[in-house]
């Protein structure tokens, strides 16, 4: 294993816990909610019953429960994590699905072909070989098939300049290793890969900033339910505006293996 890779395996290991903790938050889940709900609404038919769906670096396998809640309920899924805390931690809350360990970075996925392939703020964790596993991946989807990607981005100094003292003071994050992305790098580099954009919003504003982390920062993490809905009505207006991508701290986006 890349020894940065398992850097990060070790930083997550060590974090697993508080980080299973917030993802259980009330406000943090209103908010995915919210995300999600959004997001998805004009894509209800993307996924046929049956689809395979691949989830790498899975975590706690959100991005299952999000496709079967959002997209498509009955659909054969996959998911691995290099953290083997995660995955038992996974195992427990979905013993009917399979998830397994694995490296992104070396992941075989042994001729088998995906649909869809849903990973929810994976790649800035392998900022390094962020390109090469988007590669990776790329094969295996099959053509014409979905990659959902929701990533830490920047697209401004100031932004930018946030988030380097964050990831290098907040012991949750390892700034040796996880990186946040400029926008226009993330575009590319699924565009080098076979991709062409679908959709793309920038829900990291507000609402992202006090709510989405509350392991990270707790003292944010203030208002309870009403402070979720007031403060994503505010950044609904900027999602997909120059406003939003100029200063979203994230990227939600959906790509499509060209044919």
């Amino acid at each position: 294993m890349d020894s940065k890779v398992e850097r990060q395996r070790e930083h997550f290991d060590s974090i697993a816990d508080e980080y299973l903790e917030a993802r259980l938050n009330a406000t943090h889940r209103d908010l995915k909610k919210r995300i999600w709900s959004a997001f998805s609404a004009n894509k209800k038919a993307l996924l046929a019953s049956g689809a395979r769906v691949l989830e790498p670096m899975c975590g706690m396998a959100e991005g299952l429960e999000i496709v079967e809640t959002y997209f498509q309920s009955e659909i054969d899924y996959l998911g691995f994590d290099y953290s083997e805390k995660m995955v038992a931690a996974a195992r427990r809350r979905l013993p009917k699905h399979q998830i397994e360990w694995a490296d992104v970075t070396v992941f075989d996925p042994k001729d088998k072909q995906y649909d869809f392939i849903v990973l929810l703020g994976g790649l800035h964790h392998v900022y390094a070989v962020s390109d090469k596993v988007v590669m990776r991946l790329a094969d295996s989807l099959a053509p014409g098939g979905y990659f959902l990607s929701y990533e830490p981005t920047q697209n401004c100094w100031l932004t930018r300049k946030i988030r380097e003292k964050i990831y290098s003071a907040n012991p949750t994050f390892d700034h040796k290793t996880e990186q946040g992305f400029d926008l226009e790098q993330l575009n590319t580099m699924f565009r080098q890969a076979g991709f062409d954009l679908i959709d793309q919003a920038y829900p990291g504003l507000l609402s992202y900033i006090l709510y989405y982390n509350p392991d990270a920062f707790p003292w944010l993490n203030k208002g309870g339910v009403p402070g979720v809905k007031a403060a994503f009505s505010i950044d609904r207006l900027f999602w997909r505006n120059w406003i939003g991508r100029k200063l979203s701290f994230a990227t939600l986006s959906l790509w499509r293996k060209r044919v």
